[in-house]
Parts: structure tokens; C-alpha cells; sequence
């Protein structure tokens, strides 16, 4: 399990399901595959899901709870607990969501496509911190806490475009319905302590489920309900469950849902023939990300610290608006709510998704490994003098 806990590891591990679920959909296996994850299950006429629903609108919840739960700690203790602490990656954040948004619309505004101007602006945190672990030996605490705070701000930025933009013919009564459910569950959630704790935690898990089936019936999207139950429960027993839940996250949730979303099959056409929301998600990702992080970062560092030299260099801020552009897993699920009318743009979106952040992977290994080389350079010159 403390693999599955580690940096390193799980970002590998969602890497491994993208490639072969990318492989699998354009091999012999790809149609029976695909025809699997079209089968419906539940109860027969009660409710019943495709298993790529079920990934998406299920799994996925239980994912953005455990994000929920580190938002409202973050928010309270953590990094972003006061406004000096979150001015600086909310300026950078907010560059590397109007960047990459504005090249996104440069590309493909105008078009029929020009919804997809969301899918460019998150950052996967996973994969952002595993690469960071991986070739960032070395370096200031400070560019891994403003990486931190600048993924989560992203988180927050996804969560607002998933509630807002993506809900459809809202039922206004069952969204109260789960309301009071998530009310009902964050005062239970802290009697957790007492002796009736075990009966109270599954009442909990049933408030759960009912909130989760309110809010996918009321037409907000259902991942929604992960988090507001994240953001509602008392932070001890909810730290307490992000911890237990963790591996399961990164071994099991989240690359069932990347192998899923890489299930596309590359189309045999020319270039010329691809549609503009693969270009611009491609050229956004990596291209806005950078620009827009690295820019509004050293804006803000120059602003915070009022003259002063800035606690991160811009070559750190380069590295960061690079792991930055690891849009993936929340990327790749805004990618199927712009697109899910239409599945030839929604899987060419997702191969944009796949592409932008391969590079940004590429990009930010080379940049990461440059920057550590050279506090490395630092260290031993002062040790030498």
C-alpha cells in the first residue's frame, strides 16, 4: 500500500492504463471492448448505468471527494488558508486558465467545437507531483508548495466548470433533496468519535449514496456530489478516510477511469481532417500552460513580495506552468462532457488531451531535471567555499 501512497508510483500506474487502453481500443480486442463497456448494469428498472458511466459519473465522485477533502483542509490549514498565502498560485493559477483558454478559442473559436474551450485549463495533480518526485531531487520546498496550491486552485476552477457549464435541465427540487442530505451527513460525520461510531458510518455511507443519486437524477453532474460530501464532512474523520482511501484511488479509481477515456481509436485521416479541438487542446495544454503559469507567476512573485527578491526563480515557474500542462484525468473528463454529443470530436478531443500532456509530461521532465541540476550546482558551491 505505501506504494500506492507514493508520488511516484501512481502517476506511472495511470500512465500504464492510458497506453493500453489506447492500445486495446486500436487492436482486434477494441470493438468487443468497447461493446462491454456500452453493457448496462444496476437494478432493472429502477436505475441502471453503462459500466463507462458507472467509471465516469460513480468512480469518479469517489475521486473528487478525496480532492474535496483536501481542498477543505488546504483551505483551512493548509496553503491557501489566508489571502497572502493564496494570492501568488491564484494569479499564476488564473494565468494558466485564461491562456490556455484564449489559444484554445484562437484555434477552434468559431467553429462548431468552440465549447470545448474548458478542456485545456486542469492540471492533473497526480501526475504533476509524480514527475516532480521523479526528476526534482534537490529542490526548494517552496516550488512543490506553489505546485500544490496552483493543482488545487486548478481542482476548484475544473469543479466550478463541471457544475456550472456542463449541468442540463436542472431539477431544482432534487438538487435541494441532496442538500439536505449533505447537511444531514456533515452533522452526523461529527458524532464519528463517539462510541456509535460503526452505525453512524454506515448511515453515512447510505447519505452518501442517496446524495450521489439525487444529484446525478437532478441533472448536475453526479461527481459533484463527491465534492460537496468532501467539502462537508469534519476534517478529522475526513482526513482520516482520505488516508484509507488513497490507494484505492491511485491503484484502482483512477486508472479503471484513464483506461476507459483512452479507449479511442486514432483516426486514419490526414492532418487537414482533424478536428480543431484536437489542435487546439494539443497546442494549449503544453503552450498555454507554460506561458500562462511561468507569466502570471512571475507577475504575481514581483507583486508579493513588493521588490524583494522572489522566493522562486523563473526557471522554476517555467517547470511548474510545464507540469502544469498534465491536464489528464479532469481534463479528459471535461473533454467527454464538451463533446458527448458528438463521439468522433469527443475522442479526438481525448487524443488532444493524451498528446498535450505527453509533451507537457516530456517538457516538464527536462525542465524539472535542468532546475534541480542547478541547485545541485548551487549547493556544492557553497560547500566548496
Amino acid at each position: 500500500m505505501s506504494l500506492l501512497r507514493s508520488a511516484r508510483f501512481p502517476a506511472m500506474v495511470l500512465l500504464a492504463a492510458a497506453v493500453l487502453g489506447l492500445l486495446i481500443a486500436n487492436s482486434p480486442l477494441g470493438a468487443p471492448v468497447e461493446e462491454f463497456m456500452h453493457a448496462y448494469v444496476g437494478i432493472p428498472g429502477v436505475f441502471q448505468l453503462s459500466i463507462d458511466h458507472w467509471i465516469a459519473d460513480g468512480l469518479l465522485a469517489v475521486f473528487f471527494f478525496v480532492v474535496a477533502v483536501e481542498l477543505q483542509y488546504e483551505l483551512t490549514r493548509g496553503e491557501l488558508n489566508s489571502l497572502r498565502k493564496a494570492l501568488q498560485p491564484a494569479i499564476a493559477a488564473a494565468g494558466g486558465v485564461i491562456v490556455p483558454i484564449a489559444i484554445y478559442l484562437l484555434i477552434a473559436g468559431g467553429t462548431d467545437v468552440s465549447q470545448g474551450w474548458p478542456v485545456p485549463t486542469a492540471t492533473d495533480i497526480a501526475f504533476a507531483l509524480g514527475v516532480l518526485a521523479v526528476f526534482g531531487k534537490g529542490l526548494p520546498s517552496g516550488l512543490r508548495v506553489f505546485l500544490l496550491a496552483l493543482a488545487i486552485l486548478d481542482d476548484i476552477v475544473g469543479i466550478i466548470f463541471i457544475a456550472v457549464l456542463f449541468a442540463t435541465d436542472v431539477d431544482f427540487g432534487l438538487l435541494f433533496a441532496a442538500l439536505l442530505a449533505v447537511v444531514a451527513f456533515a452533522i452526523l460525520s461529527r458524532q464519528l468519535d463517539t462510541r456509535a461510531r460503526v452505525p453512524i458510518a454506515v448511515v453515512l455511507v447510505l447519505l452518501a449514496i442517496l446524495t450521489w443519486v439525487l444529484i446525478y437524477q437532478s441533472g448536475v453532474h453526479a461527481t459533484i456530489a463527491g465534492v460537496l460530501l468532501g467539502l462537508a464532512m469534519a476534517q478529522g474523520p475526513a482526513m482520516r478516510t482520505r488516508h484509507e482511501m488513497e490507494p484505492w484511488i491511485n491503484g484502482v479509481v483512477l486508472p479503471i477511469f484513464a483506461f476507459s477515456a483512452a479507449l479511442v481509436v486514432i483516426p486514419q485521416v490526414s492532418p487537414a481532417d482533424l478536428s480543431p479541438a484536437l489542435w487546439g487542446i494539443l497546442i494549449a495544454l503544453p503552450v498555454g500552460k507554460v506561458i500562462g503559469i511561468a507569466g502570471a507567476g512571475w507577475l504575481s512573485l514581483r507583486i508579493g513580495n513588493r521588490g524583494a527578491a522572489p522566493h522562486l526563480a523563473f526557471g522554476d515557474l517555467l517547470a511548474a506552468g510545464a507540469l502544469g500542462g498534465i491536464g489528464f484525468t479532469v481534463s479528459l473528463l471535461l473533454g467527454e462532457l464538451a463533446f458527448g454529443g458528438d463521439p468522433v470530436v469527443r475522442d479526438q478531443a481525448t487524443l488532444g488531451v493524451l498528446g498535450g500532456s505527453l509533451i507537457s509530461l516530456i517538457l516538464a521532465g527536462i525542465l524539472v531535471t535542468w532546475r534541480s541540476r542547478v541547485y545541485a550546482r548551487g549547493e556544492r558551491t557553497e560547500v566548496a567555499s
